[in-house]
């Protein structure tokens, strides 16, 4: 039985805190973890005259920087919600994750894929975590773990943790394994200065841990 407020269940699993008898056990294969561009149906260019819609500081941020000029507002609905008031005339694209639209079949919604160097997407995007008491361990578990995606997504906690991130911060970081050597790029913003910092640090994937909180500290000092 759950023993967990619903709310629990929503926030990214970059940011939730775990109790220690309740660790995260697997990981799975990342599903597509970038940003995408949705525009209305049967449009093929944006109309600047109306916002882009998005609820994430992190794309807003972001798609402000790509596109110098564009407004920004806030969206609320679930993915289907979402898509009729884009559709609707209400706004001039949205920003989504392609992960959701992929997972709900509409794919072919996307007009424009953002790569993770245009859009640092958030952290553990595209991967669901697998949760169990503490001790429990089977086989199936351990087959259903992505030992790429565990990397990724514990680097990518890391730095979110040490950089003092929250639900509303736009800070976020991106991991991806080549072999044994790991890459991450993250974002942070600066608000006093009202900048937006970007840097990446490399290293052996099995440093995961202590490259995400490597990375959020060098930033911190920047």
């Amino acid at each position: 039985h759950c023993c967990f407020p619903p709310q629990y269940f929503r926030l990214p699993l970059n940011l939730r805190t775990l109790p220690e008898d309740l660790p995260l056990s697997a990981f799975s294969h990342r599903e597509d973890p970038r940003d995408v561009f949705v525009l209305p149906a049967g449009k093929e260019e944006i109309d600047l005259s109306l916002p882009v819609g998005t609820s994430s500081f992190r794309r807003a941020l972001q798609i402000k920087e790509l596109l110098p000029g564009v407004i920004t507002a806030p969206i609320r609905g679930n993915v289907e919600t979402r898509l009729r008031k884009l559709d609707e005339g209400q706004y001039s694209a949205l920003v989504l994750a392609a992960s959701g639209l992929k997972r709900l079949g509409l794919e072919g919604r996307i007009s424009r894929y953002f790569s993770p160097e245009e859009m640092i997407p958030a952290s553990c995007q595209g991967v669901l975590g697998i949760q169990t008491r503490l001790g429990f361990e089977t086989e199936l578990i351990k087959r259903i773990n992505d030992r790429d995606s565990m990397n990724c997504a514990i680097a990518e906690r890391a730095f979110v943790k040490a950089i003092g991130a929250d639900c509303g911060s736009p800070d976020t970081a991106f991991a991806q394994v080549d072999g044994n050597q790991m890459i991450i790029m993250a974002l942070r913003y600066d608000a006093e200065r009202r900048k937006v910092l970007r840097d990446c640090i490399s290293g052996p994937a099995s440093d995961a841990i202590a490259l995400g909180r490597e990375l959020a500290y060098r930033m911190l000092n920047k």
